[in-house]
Parts: structure tokens; sequence; C-alpha cells
């Protein structure tokens, strides 16, 4: 996830572009980059780092122009570099790109055979020698950036300034937000709206396949086809505090909702279902290397632990390969064995979880091979292990782990396919039916999102209760113990999460008319089992809140406290269930007037041990 900005108009282009970049900074901040049209020539200016940099490296250097393009950048393709950085140029034309393009190994090849040569690791620069490939075909500039986008599979939303043509940006989005803004002869285009908005409330709302054309003149909107099409302009009433977050209220619901594209953008690049693959470039180890695996340890902490629980399962499923899970505070201290043929997946947030770090390297200490899954590119812990999985989740800003955490599970989902597959493990049937349950995992999280306004009533029936009680069975009991998590982050009410099965050995000596408990009761195979704990429950005078399946009427007989969601394939169904989970911490937070963004005694990494 990164930020573009581009903008035409009457003022100092530069100014106009910093401002913006620092409103969309949540969307990135790997290195920053400018270019802009001054005296007939485009001035490029990047920084590695925050855009306090970039403003450092600006000081000075005086400038006129009225039309420019800039980026903020969230690294995917290469690592965080000046030379990575955007905007990136070729020969007259400069353009700047969020997304992720997929056939761009393919596409660089194919350049590279006809002598191009190309000056950093991203993917962005395929598309700008494509277009100056149909520039030097004769064709103008519109028709070169649509010709060229014509060859690219993937994500995009992208920008693009030519010094031949000093009166025209050109802007472009399928598959990732882009909005065009109009003011007083000024023209905007941006990945959000928080970009623009000191500057105009009057927005465009692209859509996939549509090309905005600026110029002084205005906004021209067409189809890939060039055809011109109609589009409403939409009067904004956010305030810019409002339009940072989205126009959610806070953060953390803004992430909760994220949460399809975060898993899109996790897997996209990455699966290729005409021929059943995954493939991972960056986890550092060969198909020999996953063929000798006797063992697998998953270390983590706090969510990302309870992500490490469901990888256990998948893995294990998926590659048939032990697996191990530690808290990583744990992990070091008792001595663990690992060998060669030992892989650590350490999974943090951050990559600099001090606890998960010391796992690290208490792992290639013993000759272990590592891998990290983590959200933040360059960070300690990607650079400490021998291969990394990113996340590709964007920047979080809220404290608990909501996208992070999901897209953490679609990566370990990944993984365990490639090492089955590399093992043998998969058949070709099976490999094609779990490559589309993926591909249909997005929609299954826009579909639970839909609850939102059901379980904000529900909330308001429990945020006086003092304690709370969350049981799941099988892959989905980790869920209950991240249920309780966020409910404890972000109200501060006593909870607890439990395997379903373990409640008779205890827990259910806390059950009475005062206790809501949370049953996740997916129709799964240990549906029957859950039942049979929903009525211990009721038998106590216990509460039930159910979280079940659409049209399961059964548990509607047992309480009238339901979450639906939509049926999910078994493995997947601990990212459709713990939508739920947050969404009912964060209602139930709000309403007791608690900060969710920035929970008390919590801190977004943990540094420390």
């Amino acid at each position: 996830m990164c930020g573009i900005i581009g903008y035409i108009g009457n003022k100092e282009v530069v100014p106009v572009l910093i401002e913006g970049l620092r409103r969309l900074e949540y969307r990135g901040y790997d290195s920053a980059g400018i270019a802009y049209l001054q005296n007939g020539r485009i001035e490029v200016r990047r920084s590695v780092g925050k855009l306090v940099n970039l403003e450092t490296a600006l000081k000075g250097t005086g400038s006129s122009g009225r039309i420019g393009i800039g980026h903020t950048r969230w690294a995917t393709h290469g690592r965080p570099s000046e030379e990575n950085a955007h905007p990136h140029r070729v020969g007259p034309l400069v353009l700047v790109h969020n997304g992720i393009i997929e056939n761009y190994l393919m596409l660089k090849h194919q350049l590279e055979s006809e002598g191009r040569t190309f000056q950093s690791e991203t993917d962005t620069e395929v598309i700008v020698h494509l277009i100056d490939r149909q520039r030097s075909r004769g064709k103008a500039f519109e028709e070169a950036v649509r010709s060229a986008l014509k060859e690219v599979r993937g994500a995009y939303a992208i920008c693009v300034l030519s010094e031949k043509d000093p009166e025209t940006l050109i802007a472009a989005r399928n598959g990732c937000p882009l909005v065009a803004g109009l003011a007083d002869g000024q023209y905007f285009v941006a990945s959000d709206i928080p970009a623009i908005l000191n500057h105009t409330r009057d927005i465009l709302f692209l859509e996939d396949g549509e090309m905005a054309v600026l110029t002084p003149k205005g906004i021209a909107v067409k189809d890939m086809a060039g055809r011109p099409k109609e589009k409403k302009i939409e009067t904004v009433s956010w305030n810019p505090v409002m339009a940072e977050r989205g126009g959610y209220k806070h953060f953390m619901l803004k992430e909760i909702h994220e949460q399809p594209q975060a898993v899109l953008d996790t897997f996209r690049g990455r699966v290729f279902l005409e021929k059943d693959e995954v493939i991972l470039p960056d986890i550092g180890l060969t198909p020999s290397d996953l063929e000798e695996l006797r063992k697998i340890s998953l270390v983590a902490c706090g969510t990302s632990w309870h992500a490490a629980l469901i990888g256990k399962f998948v893995i294990e499923e998926l590659a048939r390969i032990p697996v191990e899970v530690d808290i990583g505070s744990e992990f070091r201290y008792r001595n663990p064995i690992l060998d060669r043929q030992s892989l650590l997946v350490a999974i943090s947030q951050s990559g600099e979880t001090a606890d998960t770090l010391a796992a690290v390297k208490e792992a290639r200490g013993k000759g272990a091979r590592v891998v990290s899954i983590c959200n933040v590119v360059g960070s300690t812990m990607a650079r400490e292990s021998q291969g990394v999985l990113y996340t590709h989740a964007g920047p979080e800003i809220g404290v608990a782990a909501t996208k992070t955490f999901t897209a953490q599970l679609t990566a370990l989902y990944l993984l365990a396919f490639q090492i089955g597959t590399v093992r043998k493990i998969l058949s070709p049937s099976r490999a094609t039916k779990l490559l589309e349950d993926l591909q249909h995992l997005p929609h299954l999280i826009e579909e639970t999102l839909k609850q939102d306004a059901v379980i904000s009533e529900l909330a308001k029936h429990f945020f006086k209760h003092r304690d709370f009680l969350f049981l799941g069975r099988g892959i989905n009991y980790p869920i209950a113990l991240e249920g309780a998590l966020k409910l404890k982050e972000l109200s501060y009410i006593h909870a607890e999460g439990y395997p379903a099965g373990e409640m008779k050995h205890g827990p259910i000596a806390l059950i009475d008319e005062n206790m809501p408990v949370v049953v996740l009761a997916p129709k799964d195979g240990v549906y029957e089992k859950v039942i049979s704990n929903v009525m211990e429950v009721k038998a106590r005078g216990g509460i039930i809140i159910a979280v079940a399946e659409e049209g399961d009427r059964e548990i509607g007989t047992k309480t009238v406290h339901v979450i639906r969601v939509p049926s999910a394939p078994p493995l997947l169904t601990p990212i459709v269930l713990s939508i739920p989970m947050q969404l009912l911490a964060y209602h139930i937070a709000v309403l007791r007037g608690c900060d969710v963004d920035q929970p008390r005694n919590l801190a977004k990494s943990v540094t420390v041990e």
C-alpha cells in the first residue's frame, strides 16, 4: 500500500505535493519522492525513510512548477532505497504507482531482450518502460499509456507525467484506490481523499478500468478503450481528521474494514491459478531445502502467537510435517532441539519484537533455517532471517492488530501450500481447490463485515459486563483466544479464551447468569461437539453469544444472540471468524469510552524483553 498524488493548476506544485504526501504517509513511509516540470524539464527528488527526509532534501532548491506527481512508499518489490523510491523515470516520462504487477518478471525479461536497462528492483519501472516503448512507436501520450496498461496484469493506481506533454497528467486504476479533485483551475489525483481535502471537497471517484486525463482545462475520464465516461462530482463533508481515517471514527475500525484488501494484497502476485502454483521467491528456501525439513517451529508473541497456533493446523494438514508453536519469550529458555533439518518461522507485525528476535538468533545459532513473516520491509527480523514472507497489509495505526493478523494467516496458508506442493502432499485437484478457496476469501470477509451493525447493537447488551468467556474447537480455538485478547486490550474487561472441550475442566465453575460466553460454532467436523458445549453453558444459566453460519437453524434454538457469518472452507474459517471478534471488542470498547486506537499500557511494537 503506497500513496500517490498528482497536481496541475495555478499554484506552486511542490508545497501542494508535500502537503498531500504528508496526509498520505499513513499509507507508506519507507521512502518518498516527487517529480515536477520546471522550465521544460522534469526534476525528480527522492529520499529514503519518512517524508521529513525528502522535505530536508528539498530545502533551498527553489521551484516554480505548476504540474507534478508525488509518492510515499510501502515497499513490496525491492528494499527501501533511493533507487527503488518513486517516481521512476525513463527518458521523458516519470511515473508513480501503488499496487503489484503480477507479470512484471516476464515483461522485464522481454524489455531487457530489447536492450532496455533497469535502474531499480521494483515492478513499477516496467510500466514506465512499456509506456516509453509505445511512445517510441509513435503513439500519443494518452494512447501510449492505454496500450502499455493492456500488457500489464495485476493491481495498479498510476499517475504519469511527460516532458513532451507539459500540460497533461494521466492517471489510471485497476484494483487500487484513486480519486480526482477539482477546485478553481486546480486539478488533483490521489490515492485517498485526505491528500486533497484542504484544497477541495469536490471529488470524482474513479473505478477499475478508468483513466483520468488532467489538463489546465479540466479532468476527462475515459475507459480503457478511450471512450468518455460521465462521472458525477460528489461533495465530501469530511473534516481533515475524519478524512485521514477514511471517514471511520477510529483507525482500528478503518483497518478492520481494510481486511479484504489486505488479504488480497498478501496473496496477489504469489498465487498463479493457471498453474496451481504459489511462488514465494523471498523465503530463501530451495525445493530441496523444503524436502529435507523434519520439523517446523512457529514462534511469536501476542496476536501473532494466535496466528502461529492456527498455522500449526494448516501446515500439518497441507504439508504433513510436525509443527511446534512457542511463545517468543519462552522459546530460548527451554533449550529447543533444532538443527539443519528444522525450520523456524518467526511471526511479528513489526519485525522488531524483542522476544521473537531472540528466538531467531537462538535458532540461527543452532543451525536451523529461519524465515520471518512480518509486515515491515527492512525490519530487523527480516534482515536477521534467511528468508522473509512479507504481509502486504500496509501500515496499521491502531495498536491492536486486526488486518495484520488476517494477513499473517494468509501468509501461513501460502507457506503451507508451498511446502505441501514441494513435498508432493497435495494432489492437483486439491491444490486447485485450495487456491480457488483463497481467491474467494476476500469476498467472504466483505460479507462478514456486513454484520457490523448487528454486532454494534449486540454490544449495547453486554458492554457493562465485567467478565467474558470465549470458546472454540479445533482450528478455531485460537480465535477464541484472540477474541478474549481483543476484548481485554480494548475494553479492559476480563476475558478468557479456551478450547471448548476444556470448559468442563475448570472454567465451567465460572458460568452463571452474569457470564456471557462467546461460542464459535461453524458447521465443521466438531460442530456437534460445540453444540454440546453450548448446552452445558445454557444448563448453568450462562448467556450464549454464538458465531454461526448463515442458514444454521439449530443454533437459533439455543440462543437469541447469534452473529451470522458465511460458510467458509475449514482452513480459512479462522480468518472469517476473527472479524466478528474484532468488531465485538471494538464496539464494546467504544461504548465504555475507551481509547481503541491507543489502549492504555500498550505499544504497537514491543522492542524490550
